[in-house]
């Protein structure tokens, strides 16, 4: 019996694209949800930290009030407060009330935690703003001249510098630009003269930035001393994360440079200046971006001494005052504030990295 010969079978044809199924949600969606259903475990766990370490270090009336009022009151103070009540029974309430946005209550000025990050966050953001530009200024350039440069005295001299402007404490850098440029008249404390602040607390609407609301006053001196007061503790702050960002641009301008796209376009006979601006530089650039989500965090941790030691008065300055009255629920309260807006930047970088760098995958 002859064997029976089966025909091959024609491979179906591959669907079309713009045919294929989707899902109600667009891939770069599901990749911030997924973003999101990271950070909420990791909010909650932060959050938690630092409820049980202000609870470990000792009952936070005594602490901030002993001494200083007998026994009764200070049980009144506990009682006013919640702290007489179950742990469990103050975790929920803290829990609860974080997500009404209430972070607590001083105990004491007795002042809305959530009203002191209203009042002195723009004064951290402001600086943050001043620092990121000095670290841009000085890292990027800088980390473009190094790489070009490889392996000679430009370079050498270079990553010395970053490894010393990121390694040497902020609070050091500070005093040593204060006493640097203070001889020479330069301002060094505060955020403007009080004259100035007097007179910015009269601009509508009120800000509380003052390089915003100098610019809504409209009057160049003002604009140019709001300029000189920031710009000791914008350096000292910058060069933290321009270290970070020299070294950053120079690893990854080298890596670009041994690109093969970048390799046909000197076999083409393009100039080696138009090879590195025109096709390496940009994409070196973007790794940047997404160590700017770490750097926030690093940031926000050194104006805490910046401010202190330039009397910023900002909610690093005013987180040092009340660790120095021991105030711990207001310690909680803005260190729990400040882990949820590092973890939110840090999403918002994800964001912007996710739309500017193909190689992310959703």
């Amino acid at each position: 019996m002859a064997a029976e010969v089966l025909a091959p079978l024609e491979p179906t044809p591959a669907e079309p694209p713009s045919k294929r199924r989707r899902g109600p949600l667009s891939p770069l969606a599901r990749y911030m949800l997924v973003r999101v259903a990271l950070i909420i475990p990791m909010l909650w766990v932060l959050v938690t930290m630092v409820f049980l370490l202000m609870r470990v270090i000792g009952d936070p009336v005594t602490a901030a009030q002993g001494g200083r009022l007998n026994t009764e009151q200070i049980a009144e103070r506990k009682h006013a407060a919640g702290l007489d009540r179950p742990i469990l029974t103050q975790y929920w309430e803290y829990i609860t009330g974080l997500l009404h946005g209430d972070f607590g209550t001083t105990l004491t000025d007795h002042r809305p935690i959530s009203g002191i990050l209203t009042e002195y966050g723009a004064a951290t953001l402001e600086l943050s703003f001043w620092a990121l530009l000095v670290a841009f200024a000085v890292g990027i350039p800088l980390g473009r001249l190094a790489a070009r440069y490889r392996d000679r005295l430009p370079d050498v001299i270079l990553r010395l510098f970053a490894i010393l402007i990121y390694a040497a404490p902020v609070f050091f850098v500070g005093l040593l630009l204060k006493l640097a440029f203070t001889p020479f008249g330069w301002p060094s404390s505060g955020r403007s003269s009080t004259q100035t602040e007097l007179i910015l607390d009269n601009v509508k609407p009120h800000t509380n930035i003052m390089i915003v609301d100098a610019l809504l006053w409209g009057d160049p001196k003002i604009i140019l001393e709001v300029l000189q007061y920031a710009v000791l503790p914008a350096v000292a702050l910058g060069l933290l994360t321009g270290g970070v960002f020299l070294r950053l641009v120079r690893i990854n301008l080298l890596q670009t440079l041994r690109m093969d796209y970048v390799t046909a376009a000197r076999a083409r006979g393009v100039s080696e200046r138009r090879v590195v601006r025109k096709h390496a530089f940009r994409n070196a650039l973007v790794p940047v971006v997404t160590v700017m989500g770490m750097q926030i965090a690093l940031l926000l941790a050194g104006a805490v001494l910046t401010e202190t030691t330039f009397e910023w008065k900002g909610i690093g300055y005013e987180l040092t005052q009340y660790l120095k009255a021991r105030d711990f629920l207001a310690v909680q309260g803005i260190v729990t504030a400040i882990a949820v807006i590092v973890c939110v930047a840090s999403l918002l970088i994800d964001a912007i990295v996710a739309l500017v760098d193909p190689r992310v995958r959703f």
